[in-house]
């Protein structure tokens, strides 16, 4: 079968062996798969990734980051034929999603990040019969395939301590961003800022229902904090409280993981802020943990997303209270991965190419 495989930090379409589905897992055959940035990160600097994932206790069941790897994470397929003694709960023909994970008997294989299994950047692929989700009310294909970039949406506002009057900001408009103002709104927060130099991203966020929308070239985001209420010191929230007058708390979402934009924040955030760092920054940074104490900043770290949570996404979408219509701006075939690895480094060119197989 074809496929993409990333070798030698090139991607590189051929063919690979075919698959036989093993006792508890399916064959289904890729239908479309979008790519992630964590994709554009690995291409190139897939070494560093794992070697920061190991230091963080992540397993890789022995992944080598020089050897062969077929990415793609982000998936909609269907269902071609069952392993052994499977329960078949779902027949061939059934399109499904499912977390990018795969149980074998030597353990977990993460799709995208495997040298045994290929991930979505190919033609069929092995998923396993326990982990996978038909896709309800007849969603189309291409929305179901964003259930997993929008699940870390959800898991990133569900570690946010916000109030019913919170103000949040989220900073950054890719395809995180776009993820926790659809998380945010789904969840009837508000009001939402968003900021995002990319006018096409900014246009995005507004679809998804950010209450304001700006241009940080123009206009700090935290001039609006007043605004909605948010006195920015602890003297004058101190003062408000003394007055008898409440605010809702801050919550700032980073999800743009450049070095700097975390100290940024640090500075210019009110205080007593969380500031939830959704954006995975693959650099070493540097703040200033002075700022942060007097302030009584917040920082929570987030990666992923739990199996219900990721249910609880594709029921969001398949219902209409996540609304991805239009997001994704671009459509190839495995021929043309490559590039558009290329195109997706201009935010102007496009939100989200996915990669469909057949074309």
């Amino acid at each position: 079968m074809r496929a993409v495989v990333r070798r030698d930090r090139q991607l590189i379409c051929e063919e690979i062996g075919e698959l036989e589905p093993a006792e508890g897992q399916v064959l289904v055959r890729t239908l479309a798969c979008g790519i992630c940035g964590s994709d554009l990160h690995a291409l190139h600097h897939m070494e560093r990734l794992v070697d920061l994932g190991r230091r963080g206790g992540s397993p890789d069941n022995g992944f080598d980051p020089a050897a062969d790897t077929v990415f793609g994470h982000e998936f909609c397929a269907e269902i071609l034929d069952h392993g052994p003694r499977s329960a078949k709960a779902m027949k061939a023909g059934t399109r499904v999603v499912s977390v990018p994970i795969t149980l074998t008997t030597g353990g977990m294989e993460a799709l995208g990040f495997s040298n045994r299994l290929p991930g979505g950047f190919a033609e069929r692929m092995l998923l396993s019969e326990a982990l996978i989700l038909e896709v309800p009310n007849g969603l189309p294909t291409e929305m179901a395939a964003l259930t997993e970039p929008f699940a870390v949406g959800l898991h990133a506002v569900a570690k946010a301590r916000m109030d019913a009057s919170s103000v949040a900001l989220v900073v950054g408009c890719g395809p995180v961003g776009l993820a926790v103002i659809a998380a945010l709104k789904v969840a009837g927060h508000g009001p939402v800022i968003a900021c995002d130099y990319s006018p096409r991203r900014r246009a995005a966020a507004e679809r998804l229902g950010a209450d304001v929308v700006i241009d940080p070239a123009n206009e700090s985001p935290h001039d609006r904090w007043e605004g909605f209420g948010v006195p920015k010191s602890r003297a004058a929230q101190q003062m408000t409280r003394m007055m008898g007058a409440t605010f809702g708390r801050p919550v700032v979402f980073e999800c743009v993981g450049a070095p700097g934009v975390l100290q940024e924040l640090i500075e210019a955030a009110p205080a007593g802020s969380q500031i939830i760092v959704a954006g995975v920054c693959m650099e070493a940074d540097r703040i200033e943990p002075s700022i942060a104490v007097t302030k009584e900043i917040e920082l929570t770290f987030v990666f992923g997303y739990t199996p219900e949570e990721f249910a609880a996404t594709l029921h969001n979408v398949a219902e209409g209270r996540i609304d991805v219509s239009g997001l994704v701006t671009g459509r190839v075939g495995l021929e043309g991965v490559a590039a558009a690895f290329t195109a997706l480094s201009d935010p102007e060119a496009h939100v989200k190419i996915l990669v469909a197989p057949e074309l």
